[in-house]
This record gives C-alpha cells, structure tokens and sequence, in this order.
C-alpha cells in the first residue's frame, strides 16, 4: 500500500452515436467515484467539432460535479473565434482550457502552420496561451513531449517552446503518452534543468485494441517500444488475454510513477472506464 493516492485526471472525446453518447456517461460516472481534479474533452481537427464538444461538456455537467476542461486548437481559428468560444466555455461554468495548436484539417494535411504571420491568427502556443490568460483566469494546461514533438527540430528546441508556454501561463503541462517512464523521468530532469517549475502531468494510455493502440500512437507519433509489441504478439482474436495484459501493463505503468512520487496521473480513457478502475483498485486508491 503506497503512503499517498495521485491526484486523477481523465480525458474524453465526444460521442459519434447516441449509443456512445449513452456510454460516455456511463464512463463518466464511474470514474467520477475515483474524486478525480477535473476531466477534459477533446476537439476537433482545424477547430472542426465545436459543437460537438460543448454538447459533451454540457451533457457532463449534468452527471458530474468534477471540474470540466475544454481542449482548445487555435490552428485555423481566428483569434475573434476563439475569443467568442472562450466567452461561452466560460459563461457554461468551463473554467480550464487545455490549449494546443492541433492538426491541419485532413484536406489541407500538407499546409504548414502558421501560412504566413498574420494578426488575426495566434502563431505559437505560447501567444495563444496570453491570450487565454488575459481574457480570463483560466486554468490552462499545455502538452508536452517527453519524446519530442514531431515538428521540433530537437528536444532541446521543444523544452524551450514549453518554456515559454508555462513563462505565459499555463497552470500544468500534460505529456504526450508513453510506456518507457524512463523517457518521462530523463524529460522531467530536462525540463528542471531549463528552469521550469511548473507540474509535468504524465499523461497515460490504457490499451484496449492493440491495433487501434498503433494507428492512435502513428498519428500521435508516440513510440511504442518493442516490449510492448511482444507482450500482445499472438493475441489476434483472443480479447480477454489481451486485455489482461493490458491491465498488467498498466498497473505496473502506474506502480512505478508512484514508486518514483509523481503526484499525478492523467489517463486518456478512450471513453472507457475499465482499465483505470481497475488499475485503482490494484494500487489501492
């Protein structure tokens, strides 16, 4: 039994279906009951899925009383756009915004961002970020790379971009998902180093479709080390071993962060509750 529980955070997208909508808050409840700080939602490519994800806040906030966060990409969105969406996240009672630049819209994948320095549009995270903080106290949690951000040049460039992020505002950094914690304890070493005080969340993936796992950590750009193939190689079509082995994964994931005191843990749920519970209920928290 570890002499402390880690402070929860979870992360969801908004449903497709009415069946998955009915699901989600399912998920929502259950883990609900693990106290967690707050629970986030997701947005959409190119600021697609707006509505989407203020009819899944609001739909949250009729279940739960967790604090609810808004993720917010300021790529393609004007600056009056995501002031107004600001303005209606904060009338609705969502008072923490997880701010990233997000991904060209799948039509315009090859554009590099930003086109052309322009004021109507935010450049950088950490300009997006000052403006978050100026309209309204916000929390605000930014992401980071433990192995590198696809479009930095070099990690040692990607921690000076966190920096001026946290210099900006942001409350917390949440990394990237990963599975060699080694990565994450050798970043966080890094990013004291530069003089960054603010916390560095782990951000921590059950796996519950091995397959689906890989395609998600290629469009993420997350590394999945061998180890991990090997564990589920041969479990094509047998379901319950697989996800016994995931639960493995996970908790031994977990037991190590806490073996080495991170105060924090946030898991991307894929809108499902099981694996964390039970991870939970393993560590006894």
């Amino acid at each position: 039994m570890y002499k402390y529980k880690p402070a929860l955070s979870f992360e969801f997208f908004p449903a497709r279906t009415d069946q998955g909508a009915q699901g989600l808050m399912k998920t929502v409840r259950d883990l609900a009951a693990l106290d967690p700080v707050y629970m986030t939602v997701t947005f959409g490519a190119g600021g697609g899925g707006r509505e989407g994800t203020l009819e899944t806040l609001k739909a949250l906030q009729s279940v739960t009383d967790v604090p609810l966060g808004s993720h917010l990409t300021y790529i393609c969105l004007t600056k009056a756009e995501l002031s107004a969406y600001l303005e209606t996240l904060w009338a609705g009672g969502v008072k923490h915004i997880v701010a990233l630049r997000g991904d060209m819209p799948k039509d315009q994948a090859d554009v590099k961002w930003p086109l052309d320095p322009d004021l109507n549009y935010y450049q950088y995270t950490s300009d997006f970020v000052e403006g978050i903080r100026a309209q309204h106290p916000f929390e605000i949690s930014v992401g980071a790379y433990p192995e590198k951000h696809p479009d930095a040049p070099s990690l040692e460039s990607d921690i000076e971009a966190l920096k001026k992020k946290c210099d900006a505002g942001a409350t917390r950094a949440i990394t990237q998902f990963f599975f060699n914690n080694d990565s994450y304890y050798r970043f966080l070493d890094k990013v004291r180093a530069a003089g960054i005080s603010t916390p560095v969340v782990p951000g921590i993936l059950p796996v519950y479709d091995f397959k689906g796992m890989l395609k998600f950590a290629k469009n993420c750009h997350a590394h999945v080390p061998p180890w991990v193939h090997e564990k589920f190689d041969g479990l094509d079509g047998r379901p319950e071993e697989a996800l016994k082995i995931a639960e493995g994964l996970l908790t031994a994931q977990c037991r190590d962060l806490m073996d080495h005191d991170v105060p924090h843990f946030h898991f991307y749920t894929m809108n499902k509750p099981e694996l964390p519970l039970k991870v939970c209920k393993t560590l006894g928290f």
